[in-house]
């Protein structure tokens, strides 16, 4: 065999594989897309009752401040596409496990069993840590946030004080469009999961060897001022809800310095 022949033979072997590769890789896409456009339909088949759900905040304060809680929606086709977008971030959100799976798959066979081991965890938490994020949103800060903007009300006491008292008095009542509070809703929801991503972020960086548990206590109090700047941006520009993001990413931060140090101090222990 010459050595044109050999080099030709490199090549073609050389060649097999990236394409089996690539077959795999868009046999696998091909499953994600399956996965999110199932999970889509029936989110938008379930679209009002998910809204429902996301409302129900509103709904909770509108009651005790003794009032009917209302919506409105001024283009008709306003609600078709809020259930549309509604219907995409959360099959996004539900899909996202079985998305990572995937591309879990496509990835691992290709790295060493200690960086299996040491991605892993990663990846696990990921999702956990992005509900706990969305739930306090939901759960803690929303309703507060709600009550704070809905306080603005002027001469709202109640539906029938509204009707029949005091007629010559200004009435301000909020009305929110169903379009303008699924947005809020899913910026507030966001930031929370997003934020909470980093103590995940802060432990691959220090796993790799980018930042030390020592360097980022030094950068305290650079930390805090970014927190606030973070929760400036990525709330509504009330202090209160500017504050319960702030908080909690000051505390991650801190977290993720105790889990860096056992972690390099475990690493140590090995070595």
């Amino acid at each position: 065999m010459t050595e044109e022949e050999a080099a030709v033979g490199d090549i073609e072997d050389s060649a097999a594989p990236l394409l089996d590769h690539l077959i795999e890789l868009r046999t696998r896409l091909i499953w994600c897309v399956v996965y999110i456009v199932g999970a889509f339909c029936v989110c938008l088949f379930f679209a009002d009752q998910i809204y429902n759900f996301l409302a129900q905040p509103f709904v909770d304060v509108a009651i005790s401040n003794g009032k009917a809680p209302t919506m409105i929606f001024t283009g008709l086709q306003d609600k078709f596409f809020v259930n549309v977008r509604l219907s995409f971030y959360v099959a996004l959100c539900t899909t996202f496990p079985v998305v990572a799976a995937q591309i879990w798959k496509f990835v691992a066979p290709g790295l060493y069993k200690n960086e299996r081991n040491a991605f892993l965890p990663f990846l696990l938490a990921t999702p956990i840590l992005f509900i706990l994020g969305a739930a306090m949103a939901y759960y803690i800060v929303i309703p507060r946030a709600w009550g704070f903007f809905m306080s603005y009300e002027v001469g709202v006491a109640s539906e029938v004080a509204g009707a029949l008292k005091d007629q010559a008095q200004l009435h301000i009542q909020s009305l929110p469009a169903v379009r303008e509070y699924l947005s809020l809703t899913i910026l507030l929801m966001f930031a929370f999961a997003l934020s909470f991503q980093l103590p995940v972020l802060l432990l691959l960086m220090a796993r790799v060897g980018f930042l030390t548990a020592d360097g980022l206590a030094e950068k305290r109090k650079y930390s805090i001022i970014g927190a606030f700047i973070f929760a400036m941006f990525m709330t509504p520009p009330d202090p209160l809800s500017q504050v319960l993001l702030a908080l909690p990413i000051i505390a991650l931060y801190e977290i993720s310095i105790v889990l860096i140090r056992l972690t390099t101090k475990k690493q140590e222990q090995d070595v």
